[in-house]
């Protein structure tokens, strides 16, 4: 039976000898908890991991599409779309969104994620034309605008992608884990282009009618390890590999909860986890918030929690609240105020 090793994550300067940097980074930890179909199982010191799992939980993460990992990145959401859950509408026009997108600059933010379909729950699909068209003009005017700003595309399609690349941006993520189209990957393969691979049951129209899992914390780890398995054949390297374990996408309250709680296991895959809870429906359930705006508080919240389980890329609307709230977090833990990237 497989077992996988979950590191009990811990921060600050008072840091034991035998202690393992967790992927390079400044958090550490000194002990996993070991897990399996059958349920939890002993602690385990970090001595004592098995060698795979100890080098990929302790191994330092490469730079990728013009991010470092010596801090928490902050990746922008910018929907050109008319119909995203949040802000559907705000920035369609591309007018809009460059603007959306120099105000998310000026605020501090390390790469935005542009897309050009909603993912809501229900959404219908977009013709990749309509998408591409939405998409690549605003890819261009970043472009244009701030230079070597890293521009993430949100896409499932190849063609969508392949215009997107050719219009300035520099990562493909995909919400449907490379499962969707099976010329994305090539594609990114041939350019040498960085990616992030999702988590996701079902597509947007379908998610969140009665997802089921058997054990969602490893079900959810095993499916990334194959995407990234598939990913590497196909000649993306695993360090420019990016894993989301997708909270939101074909889940429940309780699932969530459970990925939550359990992300620091997904360094087990030796890649960059990103994180995007921002405005989700269980936060507005759990913080009382009913409409999207309400739920910035509770989304910062989530997110600090995901940083202190050593999460390297947090997925955001509210770009300056998020840095604001990091720079503190950083500072408080270390005593000091954190250092510039």
């Amino acid at each position: 039976m497989a077992q996988y090793f979950r590191p009990l994550v811990q921060s600050g300067p008072c840091r034991p000898d035998d202690a393992l940097p967790l992927a390079g980074g400044p958090l550490w930890f000194t002990h996993a908890q070991q897990l399996s179909r059958a349920g939890q199982g002993p602690i385990v010191p970090a001595h004592a991991l098995p060698e795979a799992w100890r080098q990929r939980l302790s191994a330092p993460r490469a730079p990728m599409a013009g991010l470092t990992f010596t801090r928490p990145q902050v990746m922008g959401i910018l929907n050109a779309t008319p119909d995203s859950f949040s802000d559907g509408g705000q920035f369609f026009d591309p007018a809009d969104a460059l603007a959306h997108a120099a105000q998310m600059v000026a605020d501090g933010v390390d790469i935005i994620d542009i897309g050009g379909e909603s993912t809501r729950p229900g959404a219908e699909t977009v013709p990749p034309t309509d998408e591409a068209a939405r998409v690549c003009p605003v890819v261009a005017g970043m472009r244009a605008a701030h230079g070597a700003l890293p521009i993430s595309v949100d896409t499932r399609k190849a063609s969508v992608a392949e215009a997107a690349l050719a219009a300035g941006a520099t990562l493909v993520n995909d919400v449907s884990g490379f499962t969707y189209d099976p010329a994305l990957a090539p594609l990114c393969a041939a350019q040498n282009t960085p990616v992030c691979v999702m988590h996701a049951q079902g597509d947007p129209q379908t998610m969140q009618q009665n997802p089921r899992y058997e054990n969602v914390l490893l079900d959810v780890y095993d499916f990334l390890e194959a995407q990234v398995h598939s990913l590497t054949a196909a000649g993306i390297a695993r360090d420019q590999i990016m894993v989301d374990p997708g909270i939101g996408f074909g889940k429940t309250l309780d699932h969530n909860l459970a990925l939550l709680a359990g992300m620091s296991l997904f360094h087990g895959l030796g890649c960059p986890i990103l994180l995007g809870v921002s405005r989700k429906k269980f936060i507005a359930t759990l913080g009382h918030a009913p409409e999207p705006a309400q739920r910035m508080p509770g989304s910062i919240a989530v997110a600090l929690a995901g940083v202190a389980q050593g999460v390297q890329v947090l997925r955001v609307h509210d770009v300056r609240e998020t840095v604001s709230a990091l720079a503190l977090w950083q500072a408080v833990h270390w005593g000091a105020p954190p250092a510039a990237n």
